[in-house]
């Protein structure tokens, strides 16, 4: 190694261990949650086939309106803020709840989509919520309003800074060879197996990481939002993406209508939903305004696809049905497209099930970078205090 070289990468060495030491255990938290996600929907399916699906009949399906009236003749069971419908006859609608007063959220419900029977409350659903807090906020007070998702946004860019300063480190003399790079030495003991495995499997899901970091970006800090927004997105929309403040009125919610305001209802928004979509749905979902607006968002996923980022999106005056704003994804640039599959890409669902898969098992090792990192510095400790020179007595005899 030349003498410039050198000093460059004992300081990068330096920087590497220092905070990988001081986030390992955050990256393995953030790493190990994201891996329980990974197949979430799949599981909540698996647990919950019971309640998710209905026997078809020729009967009339409730209306969103209908539905909530049965349910809470049913029961207590709070304020409802949303309401999940499906174009499936033998699929069951979907009830979620508002928070209560505590700030607690109760959980959804399945209800039969065409006598409004409670089904059920779906089993995992708040397992997953909790891991979800953890994942993105640490489950810190606030949630995304508070310290939490600032931590995990810094940890984010200084992964990077591991990344790139990890690959400069190991960088071999031999840079062509695939060997050196990509299989792991299996039959070192002690330090040099410790090395291999952080150098090779850390250049092994490198790409990945790399992926999940620049996405989780996007749900961290809202000036990286605003810079791939300018970046990828259109002016216009830009302007149509961006969203109130939480607990405000929206400024698209404004009604026509000077009088005593109106109880919000579902009905108006589903009849006008449904002359838009055309009945292309597979399933949409209503979601009242968190504010004291009267704009409901609608989003509809087709049926040739099960990415979460391939949806219409409609704002819709829930006492007017007065179209406010659509959003049509076949409508979308390529830079759109690419904002609204963030959480596709975070997750590695843009490549279907094989994706998923490899991404999970990439997030599931991270707690080997933190074992072995770990281990790796204290052997250069043990190192450095056998290579030092013994100090001389200061009195003669002793």
């Amino acid at each position: 190694m030349s003498d410039v070289r050198r000093p460059i990468k004992a300081a990068l060495l330096q920087v590497h261990s220092v905070v990988g030491l001081v986030l390992a255990l955050l990256w393995a938290v953030v790493g190990l949650t994201g891996a329980t996600m990974a197949f979430e929907d799949e599981i909540e399916a698996s647990l919950n086939s019971h309640i998710m699906r209905v026997d078809a009949s020729a009967a009339r399906r409730l209306t969103p309106d209908e539905l909530v009236a049965r349910l809470q003749a049913a029961g207590d069971f709070g304020k409802v803020s949303a309401v999940t419908m499906a174009s499936d006859p033998t699929a069951a609608a979907r009830v979620r709840f508002a928070r209560s007063e505590g700030g607690s959220r109760p959980s959804s419900v399945y209800v039969d989509p065409y006598d409004g029977h409670v089904l059920g409350s779906p089993r995992g659903e708040d397992f997953f919520a909790t891991v979800r807090k953890l994942h993105r906020w640490l489950l810190l007070p606030g949630d995304g309003n508070g310290i939490g998702r600032k931590i995990t946004g810094s940890a984010a860019i200084c992964l990077i800074v591991m990344l790139v300063s990890g690959l400069v480190l190991r960088w071999p003399h031999r840079a062509r060879s695939v060997k050196m790079w990509l299989k792991p030495n299996l039959g070192l003991r002690g330090r040099g197996l410790h090395r291999s495995l952080h150098a090779v499997i850390g250049t092994w899901v490198l790409p990945v990481y790399l992926v999940m970091t620049l996405t989780g970006l996007w749900y961290s800090f809202e000036w990286y939002k605003a810079g791939a927004n300018w970046l990828l997105a259109r002016p216009q929309a830009t302007a149509m993406q961006s969203k109130p403040p939480r607990g405000a009125a929206a400024a698209d919610s404004k009604s026509d209508v000077k009088a005593e305001p109106k109880p919000l209802v579902f009905d108006h928004v589903w009849s006008a939903f449904l002359q838009q979509e055309n009945n292309s749905y597979a399933r949409a979902l209503l979601t009242m305004p968190a504010g004291a607006g009267t704009a409901v968002r609608v989003r509809s996923w087709p049926r040739d696809s099960s990415l979460e980022s391939v949806r219409d999106e409609f704002r819709i005056d829930a006492v007017t049905g007065r179209v406010i704003s659509r959003d049509r994804y076949a409508d979308k640039t390529f830079g759109e497209r690419v904002l609204a599959g963030v959480l596709d890409i975070h997750r590695g669902a843009i490549l279907g099930w094989p994706g998923k898969l490899a991404f999970m098992l990439a997030a599931a090792v991270m707690p080997l970078f933190a074992v072995t990192g770990l281990l790796l510095y204290l052997s250069r400790r043990g190192h450095r205090r056998l290579a030092r020179p013994p100090v001389g007595h200061l009195v003669p005899g002793e």
